[in-house]
């Protein structure tokens, strides 16, 4: 549980961080931590993340945000979630400077070998 405790504390200050779906190259995307879950809004007018899908194995990295240098990257399997109105709120207010519209809201579940 240690990944979780430093996912935590660097994702409650920062907005971003770097997916790569499995066989495709990483891309800087918004995010929200919440309920010890990274959850990703794309498609529409966020972010296009290509190969993101349902069950696909992912690599998350996250950048300290104090030193924005490389914190942590961990595996994660990217889970379609349709977020209930409290989630899609906490969506909308991260973007602060947009008003998003997704197609698409992925929760970035650890991989079972990143929490041992």
């Amino acid at each position: 549980m240690e990944i979780t405790r430093v996912l935590d504390n660097a994702l409650r200050k920062a907005a971003a961080v770097w997916v790569a779906p499995a066989g495709h190259d990483p891309r800087l995307v918004w995010a929200l931590w919440r309920d010890d879950a990274v959850l990703v809004a794309v498609g529409g007018t966020e972010q296009q993340v290509p190969g993101l899908a349902d069950g696909v194995g992912c690599a998350l990295t996250v950048r300290s945000p104090s030193t924005h240098s490389h914190l942590v990257t961990v595996p994660v399997t990217a889970r379609l979630v349709t977020p209930d109105d409290d989630t899609a709120a906490a969506l909308r207010t991260a973007r602060l400077n947009t008003t998003p519209a997704w197609d698409a809201v992925y929760r970035m579940d650890l991989s079972p070998a990143a929490t041992s």
